[in-house]
């Protein structure tokens, strides 16, 4: 199992150096990732400031050699693939291959979408979720890419370099569990990053649910998908690394690859460096 420390592109957290210090500290101490927010406007945090996440990555990048690096989650329709598909790859270079593309429709939808004029109706972001996936991987392979659908065009065209990572950086798909659609399209790609109804951002999920989840991304897996794949779980655990084993270890039995280090998302430490770090500077995990 590998762990990770996640936090809001917001905040304390919209300061880069913020941000610097919590990726030097989590690789110092033996954490294996570290993935911030990806959001434009949250009304619930509105009045702080934001900072874009890739900017936030790219100095995360170049303060540090190991650690994996990435958004919880970029909501694809937001972007123009083209656009999207440049910073990942920019990011996977400036890293040496350590960028991990997490994706999902993001939220709240009447926030990011609606509030700019966008559409906020789940199932045409859903389809230009699929498209634009689609569109991602063949933009990162550094071949000729043509396409006409139904909510993007490309006419020859070829965006180089290349992602370092083969055939592209790792793919993960966030959603809500016990909803089935995000968690089907998980299972086309490298790994499943879910929230659940019952345990929302920071809250421990339950086992029982884990092992629900986990049967049935695994049950829909393509036949050809022999490479690992990745269940990524998060929330908030305590210093005491006995206690955080007593959290996880039950998670781990149920199939989870990752944790993901996570405050409470309606709690006062979400956005706040000093608690955040304390936690980063304990350590990791252990099972």
């Amino acid at each position: 199992m590998r762990f990770s420390v996640n936090i809001p592109n917001f905040g304390d957290f919209a300061d880069v150096r913020n941000v610097t210090k919590v990726a030097v500290a989590a690789e110092q101490v033996g954490w294996d990732g570290l993935f911030v927010w990806d959001h434009v406007l949250h009304r619930r945090h509105q009045g702080r400031p934001f900072a874009d996440p890739w900017m936030l990555l790219t100095a995360a990048a170049l303060a540090t050699t190991r650690i994996r690096l990435g958004t919880l989650l970029t909501p694809v329709p937001r972007y123009r693939p083209q656009q999207l598909a440049r910073q990942v790859a920019t990011l996977d270079h400036m890293s040496g291959g350590r960028a991990v593309f997490a994706a999902g429709l993001g939220g709240p939808i009447e926030d990011e979408y609606l509030s700019f004029g966008d559409t906020a109706e789940p199932h045409v972001l859903a389809e230009r979720l699929d498209e634009g996936l689609d569109l991602l991987g063949r933009y990162w392979s550094g071949e000729p890419v043509n396409h006409h659908g139904g909510h993007y065009e490309v006419r020859d065209v070829t965006l180089l370099p290349a992602t370092v990572q083969r055939p592209r950086p790792p793919v993960w798909i966030g959603g809500f569990w016990p909803r089935r659609r995000p968690m089907r399209r998980a299972a086309q790609w490298d790994g499943a990053v879910p929230l659940f109804e019952t345990a929302r951002h920071g809250v421990v999920p339950d086992a029982a649910d884990v092992r629900e989840l986990v049967a049935y991304v695994s049950k829909h897996r393509t036949a050809d998908a022999a490479h690992p794949y990745e269940f990524v779980l998060g929330g908030a655990t305590p210093l005491d690394p006995a206690k955080a084993k007593d959290v996880i270890g039950p998670l781990h039995d149920a199939g989870a690859t990752w944790w993901d280090e996570r405050q409470i998302q309606t709690g006062p430490d979400l956005d706040r460096l000093t608690p955040v770090l304390r936690r980063v500077e304990a350590g990791p995990p252990t099972l």
